[in-house]
């Protein structure tokens, strides 16, 4: 019996946001896909921050980001008369609750080098602060 030895690579993203919006960066993590020469395998994005969240998502219409965007200022409100965690302002604890709600890392599997998303998923940074900010997205892969 042969034991089969995966490979593995590790990219760190450094990403500069605008603020609070959807930043796509599914061409980044493609790019650390085809840099880490695995045909078969698990890609993994995770993001380094609480007030940050990673999402795969519709990348046809934009109508899609706004109304994810409208949602969730409706269901997690900026009011810092609803939270005892308000040190860095307004935005601080809801900040904090819509990554709670979504996701700090996906998994896609990566088919003939290339990552397996659906023709119209995309991967996205979702910044959750008012201020831009300067963020770190890990990227690790592994398999043959």
């Amino acid at each position: 019996m042969t034991q089969q030895v995966l490979n593995h690579h590790q990219q760190v993203l450094k990403l500069k946001t605008t603020g609070k919006s959807l930043h796509k960066i599914t061409s980044k993590v493609e790019a650390a896909v085809a840099e880490s020469g695995i045909e078969t395998g698990l890609c993994t994005v995770f993001v380094r921050h609480t007030s940050a969240s990673l999402l795969i998502q519709e990348n046809a219409d934009p109508d899609v980001l706004t109304d994810l965007s409208n949602f969730f200022a409706e269901l997690v409100p900026e009011d810092t008369r609803r939270y005892i965690h308000t040190a860095e302002g307004p935005d601080d604890m809801p900040s904090h609750i819509r990554s709670a709600l979504t996701h700090t890392s996906e998994q896609i599997p990566i088919m003939r080098g290339r990552l397996a998303l659906g023709t119209w998923q995309g991967i996205y940074m979702w910044e959750h602060r008012q201020h831009s900010q300067q963020r770190e997205v890990m990227v690790h892969i592994s398999g043959n």
